[in-house]
């Protein structure tokens, strides 16, 4: 089967520290520093990334490419006198992942857009950066799309504030399965049953009673 020229372009982004085209990132990456931190692109640099989490070439939406400063929080010392264990100087990291304080900055500065998604596009020993898909939410080319016109709805403002991405979906745990088969959907389910047979704890105070237990066991034989 003849494939796209997405899944191309794809391969070619699992590659770019090798070869030739670890050398056009290293030029990009020293462009970008000299720039600002929050910058408006005209084009994603990763389109086939851009496409799958929803991005589309028409009025209302842009790319926004966001620099963020790699490691921990940086705390300064203190003046006063303490034991080195006390000083708190270390150890100072963020529960957020770079990439949701990226989209945050994002939409910081364009306060009349949604952040669609965003994805990661390069590194180097100070800094990472992503490039933030934000919606204008006001347009009528959005208004009226079927496909995006949900991110128009009251209930959607401020998602990125909110852990609605997926980047704050993942920080929030929701990404999570704790070993079990399937989805997170599957877990739910499971527990779900468990409730209605009453086999859970916390599904009722008489399901912690042996002898209601016993007597269902019972019923059920």
């Amino acid at each position: 089967m003849a494939k796209s020229m997405y899944h191309y372009l794809a391969e070619t982004w699992h590659k770019i520290y090798q070869g030739e085209l670890k050398h056009l990132l290293r030029e990009r990456l020293i462009e970008w520093r000299r720039q600002p931190s929050v910058v408006r692109i005209e084009k994603p640099t990763r389109l086939d990334r851009a496409r799958a989490l929803g991005y589309k070439a028409k009025i209302g939406f842009i790319v926004v490419r966001v620099r963020v400063r790699k490691g921990g929080q940086r705390k300064p010392r203190p003046d006063s006198g303490r034991r080195p264990k006390r000083m708190g100087v270390y150890g100072y990291a963020p529960a957020k992942s770079l990439r949701l304080i990226a989209e945050e900055r994002a939409a910081r500065k364009y306060r009349n857009m949604e952040v669609l998604n965003s994805y990661y596009v390069g590194e180097d020993g100070k800094y990472k950066w992503f490039e933030v898909i934000l919606v204008d939410r006001s347009h009528p080319a959005i208004c009226r799309d079927p496909e995006i016109k949900w991110i128009c709805e009251p209930q959607n403002r401020g998602r990125v504030f909110r852990g609605l991405t997926s980047a704050g979906k993942k920080m929030r745990g929701l990404r999570k399965s704790r070993g079990l088969k399937g989805t997170i959907y599957y877990k739910w389910k499971k527990k779900q049953k468990e409730r209605e047979l009453k086999k859970r704890h916390e599904a009722s105070r008489g399901a912690r009673d042996p002898w209601q237990v016993a007597e269902r066991l019972k019923e059920e034989k």
